[in-house]
C-alpha cells in the first residue's frame, strides 16, 4: 500500500534527506551519481554561472564529448543572479525566487526516452515519496501525442489533468541550432485555499499550482530555429528544484518555510534580536538566500571584484548587507551566519567546510567596507537633495551614480527618499543602467573564458585522450594521431612548418594548474626533427605539442620519439613542489583562511597568489621562508597516491576551490608535519603537476618579493635551487664589493656604514658651524662682508659658498644686531643653486620691506616669488652664478630709500 503524504512527510523532513533520496533512487536504477560541478562553468563561455542541472552535460548532449556512462543523476549547484537569468531583484519578496538553488536531475544520453522518464518521475513522486496522485497535473507540448498517451497509460491521469500547452513554455531548445524537443512539466496542487488555476488557464499565474519537475525530451535537431531532422539518439534532461520539492514534502507552500531556510533565518533573527516575520520578513529571507549564493561562489573560487563574476558576487553580498543594515544589525552579520550554513549543507557539499575560513574572512571584510559605503552614500544623498521640496524627484543619473560609483543600491536610495516625500526618476536610472550593462556585456565577452575550439573535440572524440607518461619518464615513443596547422587539421608537415602535433602518449606536460608546459624535441629515425616550444592541454585531456619542424617530414600514423628538456623540467618540478610547501607555510603562519588564488610555475621562478587581507611583515616573510627551507632540509620523499576526490579530501588533501577534478586524482604529500608518524605530512594537496622525488631536490628556497595583486589577494615571487643560489651569490658579491670600498670585512659592513653615517652627520654639523662662523667673522668666503653705507642705509651683504640655507636667518639676525639700524642680505650657494635671506631692523620696516628686497634678489637669481615678513624674508633661484648680481640688486633698491 502506498504511504500517505503525511506519513512520508513525518518520515522525511529534511532537505538533506530529500536530496539523498532522489540520488539514491536513480542510482539504484542504473544511473551514475555525478557530483555537482563548480558554479563557474568549464564548458560554456557564454554563461557567467551554472544555472541549470544540464549545463555540465551540455557537450555530452551535443555529441562533442562522451562519458563512460549513458545515464546519470545529480544535484547541481546553480546560481541565477547575473546576465540573462537574473532572479536577484525578486529574491526575498516571493515564495520561490532564489539566487542559489539546487537542481535535481536525471539524464539519459541516448539510452531511455519518454516512457522510462515518465515512469521514473511518477514512481518517485507517488510511490517512493508518497505524493497523492490527485495532487499532480502534467503538461505536454500541444502536438506531443506520445507524451499525452504515456501519462494516461503510466500515471492513469485523467485527460483534464494532462494539459496541452501550445507555446514555447513546453518546448526546449539549447539554442537557435542544436538539440531541441518538447517538455512535460509536473505541477503540484497546493490546495484551493490558495488563489490560482492550473497551467494554461486564465489564473495560471497564481500560486496554487506550482511546477515541481520539468522533463525535457530531446528528439529533434534544429537549424536557425527550424526543425530539420530527428536526433539519432534521443535523450532525456530533467530538472526539479530541490527547494520547491522540499516545500511540498515538508507540507509548506513557501520555500523559505523549509528546514534549511528556517534554520538560517532563525539564526539571523537571533543574532540581530529582531523578529523574523512582519516588518523584517523580507530582509531575513534575503540574508538567508544571499548567504548561500555568496558562500558557495567563494567556495568555488570567486572573489568580490568590480567586473565579471566578482562584480555579481559583490552585488549579491551588498544586497544582503543592506538588508542587515535595514534590520538594525550594529555589527557585521553575514560572516557570523556561515557556521550555520556549514552545519546545514556542509555534509552534502564539503567544499563549504574546506572554504569556511575564507568565506568568513571575505564576508567580514566586505561588510566592514560596505558599512562605510552606506554612511558615505546617505551623506551624499542628503547633499544631492538639499533644497528639494516634498514631491520632488531625484534625477535618475544621480541615483545611478550613487549606485555605480559608490555602491549605494537603488532601492536604498528609494527607501531613504520615500520617508521624506521624495521619489526617484526610475526611467532615468534604468537608462543609465542600460548603458552600463551594455558596456559590461561587451567587457564580459572580451574577458570571459575562451570557447573550446571544436577541432579539439573532433580530435579527442576520434583519436581519444593523450596518455601522459611524464610522471615516471622524460622520454617516450608515440604515434602521431593528428597534426594541426593554422587552425586546421592536415595530414603531414615538413621542414619550416609550425604545427601542433597530437600523439597517443607523451612525456610532455601540458600547461595547467599554473605549471608551464614542457619543451623539447620530437624526432624519427627517418630524419624528422622538430623543436617543441610549448605544450598545452586543450579540453584538459589532449597534450598539444606546439612545434617547429627543423628537418624532414612527418605524417599522421608515424611513430615518433619524444624527449623533454630535462634540465628545464627539473627546475619546473622544484618550483612546483616549493609552491606546495609555501602554501602550507603561509597557512601555518597566517591562518587557515589562506588559499591559493593562482600561480605560475616556470623554469626560472615561481609566483604564488593567495588570499590574505594585508601585506606580510618582514618577520612573517622570514618565518615562512625558514619553514620551507626546514622542510627542504628534512629531505622527505614526496609521496603520490591516486584516490577519488572524496577520499582525498577526507584524508585531509587541500583542493583548489572551483577546480574541476576527474574520477581519480593525484594526491601529493610532502614534508614532515610532526616528529612521529608517516602520515603527518606538512603538505597534502590534490595536484596533477610534476614534482621532485624528495623535498631535498628543491635545494634552496628564497622569497624575493611580496606584493598586492588585488583587494584581498597577495603575491609572493620566489626562487629555488641554482637560481636562488645565484641570486644570493650576486647579492653577496655586491656586499663584498661594498666591504672592499669601505676597507672592512663583509661582517663589519653594517657597523662601518653606521659609523660613516654618524661621521658624515658630525662633519656636516661642524662644516655648517664653521661656515656660519666664517660668515660672521668675515674672511675670504664672505664677499662684501662688513657694514657699508648704501644711500642713507647701513648695509651688510654676503655671498657664502656651501652654506646650508637653514643657517641664513641666524646670520642675518646677528648682522642686524651688529648694525643696530640697517639692512642685511646674505646668500648661500649650494650645488649651483642660491638661496637669499634679507633682514630689516625694526626701525626701518615702515619704509623698507624685506619681502620686496628678497623678491628683487630672487628675480636676479632666475627664480620667482619669495616671502616672509617686513623684517625678515627668504627665497631662492636656480642660477647660483648670479649671487653677486642678486646682492647688487638689493643694494640698488636701497639707494633710493630716503633718509630717516
Amino acid at each position: 500500500m502506498r504511504r500517505s503524504a503525511l506519513a512520508y512527510i513525518a518520515a522525511m523532513t529534511s532537505t538533506n534527506d530529500i536530496r539523498r533520496s532522489f540520488l539514491d533512487y536513480f542510482g539504484a536504477n542504473g544511473h551514475t551519481i555525478v557530483p555537482s560541478a563548480p558554479l563557474v562553468p568549464h564548458n560554456d563561455p557564454t554563461l557567467m554561472f551554472v544555472n541549470a542541472g544540464m549545463v555540465p552535460f551540455k557537450n555530452v548532449f551535443t555529441g562533442l564529448e562522451t562519458r563512460p556512462y549513458k545515464t546519470a543523476t545529480s544535484s547541481q549547484k546553480s546560481v541565477r543572479a547575473g546576465g540573462k537569468h537574473n532572479d536577484l531583484d525578486n529574491v526575498g519578496y516571493t515564495a520561490r525566487h532564489h539566487t542559489f538553488f539546487e537542481m535535481l536531475g536525471n539524464f539519459s544520453f541516448g539510452d531511455y526516452f519518454k516512457e522510462q522518464a515518465i515512469t521514473h518521475a511518477w514512481t518517485l513522486l507517488t510511490k517512493e515519496w508518497g505524493l497523492p496522485p490527485e495532487k499532480l497535473t502534467a503538461t505536454v507540448y500541444h502536438t506531443d501525442d506520445e507524451a499525452f498517451d504515456l501519462w494516461k497509460k503510466i500515471a492513469g491521469l485523467p485527460e483534464e489533468r494532462i494539459i496541452r500547452i501550445p507555446t514555447k513554455d513546453n518546448f526546449w531548445a539549447m539554442g537557435d541550432s542544436g538539440p531541441c524537443g518538447p517538455c512535460s512539466e509536473i505541477f503540484y496542487d497546493h490546495g484551493d485555499h490558495i488563489w490560482g488555476g492550473p497551467p494554461g488557464s486564465s489564473e495560471e499565474d497564481g500560486d496554487r499550482f506550482v511546477e515541481i519537475w520539468n522533463l525535457v525530451f530531446m528528439q529533434y535537431e534544429q537549424e536557425a530555429n527550424e526543425i530539420v531532422s530527428e536526433l539519432p539518439r534521443p535523450s532525456i534532461d530533467t530538472g526539479m528544484g530541490l527547494e520547491r520539492i522540499a516545500a511540498v514534502l515538508q507540507g509548506v507552500h513557501d520555500n523559505y518555510d523549509t528546514d534549511t531556510f528556517k534554520a538560517l533565518i532563525a539564526e539571523s533573527g537571533a543574532l540581530t534580536r529582531t523578529a523574523t516575520d512582519g516588518e523584517y520578513k523580507a530582509s531575513h529571507r534575503v540574508i538567508a538566500d544571499h548567504l548561500r549564493s555568496t558562500s558557495f561562489l567563494i567556495a568555488d573560487g570567486v572573489l568580490p571584484a568590480n567586473e565579471g563574476r566578482g562584480y555579481v558576487l559583490r552585488r549579491i553580498m551588498r544586497r544582503a548587507m543592506r538588508h542587515a543594515h535595514i534590520i538594525g544589525a550594529k555589527e557585521p552579520l553575514m560572516y557570523r551566519l556561515v557556521s550555520s550554513l556549514v552545519s546545514e549543507m556542509g555534509g552534502a557539499y564539503p567544499e563549504l567546510v574546506r572554504a569556511q575560513p575564507l568565506i568568513e574572512e571575505t564576508l567580514l571584510r566586505e561588510e566592514t567596507r560596505f558599512r562605510k559605503t552606506l554612511e558615505n552614500g546617505l551623506k551624499l544623498l542628503d547633499e544631492a537633495t538639499v533644497g528639494m521640496a516634498e514631491g520632488g524627484t531625484l534625477p535618475g543619473e544621480t541615483a545611478f551614480r550613487l549606485y555605480d560609483t559608490y555602491g549605494f543600491p537603488y532601492d536604498l536610495t528609494e527607501d531613504a527618499l520615500r520617508g521624506r516625500g521624495l521619489s526617484v526618476d526610475r526611467a532615468g536610472f534604468d537608462s543609465a543602467m542600460a548603458e552600463q550593462k551594455a558596456a559590461a556585456r561587451a567587457a564580459w565577452k572580451g574577458s570571459g573564458e575562451k570557447a573550446s575550439d571544436e577541432i579539439w573535440f573532433d580530435i579527442a572524440e576520434e583519436v581519444g585522450n593523450t596518455e601522459f607518461i611524464g610522471y615516471a619518464s622524460t622520454r617516450g615513443e608515440g604515434e602521431v594521431r593528428a597534426i594541426v596547422k593554422d587552425g586546421a587539421r592536415v595530414d603531414s608537415a615538413s621542414a619550416g612548418d609550425e604545427v601542433v602535433i597530437i600523439t597517443n602518449q607523451t612525456p610532455f606536460y601540458g600547461e595547467s594548474g599554473g605549471q608551464m608546459g614542457d619543451a623539447g624535441t620530437i624526432t624519427t629515425q627517418a630524419g624528422f626533427a622538430a623543436t617543441v616550444e610549448d605544450t598545452s592541454k586543450p579540453l584538459g585531456r589532449l597534450h598539444a605539442h606546439k612545434a617547429k619542424v627543423e628537418s624532414g617530414s612527418i605524417k599522421v600514423g608515424d611513430t615518433v620519439s619524444l624527449a623533454i628538456d630535462v634540465d628545464r623540467r627539473d627546475r619546473i618540478r622544484a618550483n612546483h613542489s616549493a609552491t606546495h610547501l609555501l602554501h602550507a607555510a603561509l597557512r601555518k603562519e597566517l591562518g587557515a583562511h589562506v588559499t591559493q588564488k593562482g600561480s605560475l610555475v616556470a623554469p626560472d621562478r615561481l609566483r604564488f597568489d593567495f588570499s590574505h587581507p594585508e601585506a606580510l611583515t618582514h618577520k612573517q616573510i622570514a618565518a615562512v621562508e625558514a619553514d620551507v627551507n626546514g622542510q627542504i632540509r628534512y629531505n622527505e620523499a614526496v609521496n603520490t597516491r591516486l584516490m577519488t576526490p572524496d577520499d582525498a579530501i577526507a584524508a585531509g588533501a587541500m583542493a583548489l576551490f572551483g577546480e574541476k577534478y576527474g574520477d581519480e586524482v593525484r594526491v601529493l604529500s610532502m614534508g614532515r608535519g610532526g616528529p612521529l608518524g608517516e602520515e603527518l605530512h606538512y603538505s597534502v594537496e590534490l595536484c596533477g603537476g610534476t614534482h621532485v622525488n624528495a623535498t631535498g631536490d628543491i635545494a634552496l628556497f628564497k622569497i624575493i618579493s611580496e606584493s598586492a595583486v588585488s583587494s584581498g589577494v597577495r603575491r609572493i615571487e620566489a626562487l629555488t635551487g641554482e637560481a636562488a643560489r645565484l641570486w644570493l651569490t650576486e647579492r653577496d658579491d655586491k656586499l663584498r664589493q661594498t666591504a672592499a670600498a669601505l676597507k672592512t670585512t663583509p661582517e663589519d659592513v653594517p657597523a662601518r656604514i653606521a659609523a660613516l653615517v654618524e661621521q658624515s652627520r658630525r662633519l656636516e654639523r661642524e662644516l655648517a658651524e664653521a661656515k656660519k662662523a666664517l660668515a660672521l667673522g668675515g674672511g675670504g668666503a664672505a664677499k662684501a662682508a662688513g657694514p657699508e653705507q648704501v644711500g642713507s642705509v647701513s648695509f651688510i651683504g654676503q655671498v657664502i659658498e656651501g652654506l646650508d640655507p637653514k643657517e641664513l636667518r641666524g646670520i642675518v639676525d646677528q648682522n642686524k644686531a651688529t648694525l643696530g639700524s640697517g639692512v642685511s642680505a646674505v646668500l648661500a650657494v649650494v650645488e649651483g643653486r642660491a638661496s637669499i635671506a634679507v633682514g630689516v631692523t625694526d626701525d626701518l620696516t615702515g619704509t623698507i620691506s624685506a619681502v620686496d628686497l628678497v623678491r628683487a634678489g630672487v628675480e636676479a637669481l632666475g627664480g620667482k616669488g619669495g616671502g616672509g615678513r617686513p623684517d625678515m624674508a627668504q627665497g631662492g633661484g636656480p642660477d647660483g652664478d648670479k649671487a653677486q648680481a642678486a646682492l647688487d640688486t638689493v643694494k640698488a633698491a636701497l639707494v633710493s630709500v630716503p633718509a630717516a
